[in-house]
């Protein structure tokens, strides 16, 4: 399907959860105060063990439950989510995120406003007294970081205008539900992190923009990642290396390897160096897969990767997130 042909009819809610059960009441209770009410609410639980499921069915019975038996990965919940999802429109949203009222309403008028595109990022703030940027619309640089614009700096005004942007974090935005499900949806490998950055990619080779719209979201912020193995940033770690394999040039390698570099010196200075290095080696055995789809990947592209993620500094202010990163 090319991007001319989507349509914005009908609006469904995806909220991936697991052991989410503190968070779920501010999030499904910002859901309900929406301006533009959405037409179904769907939670994908990933084999949650602290009651979520028993409190939704109780408390919630007009949301759609799909539990899982395990925790199978972000990116797999978000897959059965658009799976059973009926709205052309598809907004996914973390459990530890509250919407501003206007939300909804004002990210189906920016992907209302172009048919081409595929996605809308928004404004996500901290929940943090005041509130610092979380994210305001992805990065993705060709040493394979991918920074979110405006990470930790002050709500001062400077991220209020609407654009376009690479991608959306999937913690809060919102999605055609075709656009996504033509490109095979998320890849399932990356189980969490990196998967949105990974779809962002293939939309926008398919021809597919992101529009970045600063309606409001309240993240707290790695709200279920503190119960992974060795946390976030092993999975980091891994899935960078299983993006730049299944997707960047051969002639791209040295600023990889740079940034790789940089990151494993960091890590030793902040003491987890291990779990970094366990990151890295859990790429390994999935590398494989991800370079045989490199071909497919290219022959179904609209452009080229190279208009996709343009040359940019890889450090200092023009790189782009934030100060700890530019400095790396």
């Amino acid at each position: 399907m090319s991007p001319a042909e989507g349509s914005a009819t009908g609006i469904s809610v995806v909220v991936p959860n697991w052991n989410g059960r503190q968070w779920l009441p501010r999030c499904l209770e910002a859901l309900s105060k929406q301006t533009q009410r959405a037409d179904e609410v769907i939670v994908v639980d990933n084999g949650s063990r602290d009651g979520s499921v028993g409190y939704l069915r109780a408390d919630h019975p007009q949301v759609t439950v799909l539990a899982l038996s395990a925790n199978t990965g972000f990116a797999h919940a978000a897959n059965r989510g658009f799976e059973i999802a009926r709205g052309a429109l598809v907004a996914l949203i973390n459990t530890d995120v509250m919407l501003a009222p206007d939300w909804l309403e004002r990210m189906r008028d920016a992907l209302g406003s172009d048919p081409k595109s595929g996605s809308a990022a928004c404004k996500m703030l901290s929940l943090d007294s005041p509130p610092r940027v979380y994210d305001a619309g992805d990065i993705l640089r060709r040493d394979g970081a991918c920074e979110q614009r405006g990470r930790f700096a002050a709500d001062d005004g400077r991220w209020d205008q609407p654009g376009e942007v690479f991608g959306a974090c999937a913690g809060a935005a919102l999605y055609r539900r075709d656009a996504v499900r033509a490109v095979g949806g998320f890849d399932e490998r990356y189980f969490a992190y990196l998967e949105d950055v990974d779809l962002s990619l293939r939309l926008q080779l398919a021809g597919w923009r992101c529009r970045y719209e600063p309606a409001v979201a309240l993240h707290a912020g790695e709200g279920s990642s503190h119960q992974l193995s060795g946390g976030h940033q092993l999975l980091v770690a891994r899935n960078t290396l299983l993006l730049v394999a299944k997707a960047f040039p051969i002639r791209w390698l040295p600023a990889v390897a740079y940034r790789q570099l940089a990151w494993a010196w960091h890590a030793g200075l902040e003491r987890r160096l291990g779990d970094h290095l366990r990151g890295v080696v859990a790429a390994i055995p999935v590398i494989p897969g991800m370079l045989r789809d490199r071909r497919r990947l290219r022959a179904c592209s609209a452009t080229t990767i190279d208009r996709v993620v343009p040359r940019r500094p890889i450090r200092g202010p023009r790189a782009g997130g934030h100060p700890a990163a530019r400095a790396a």
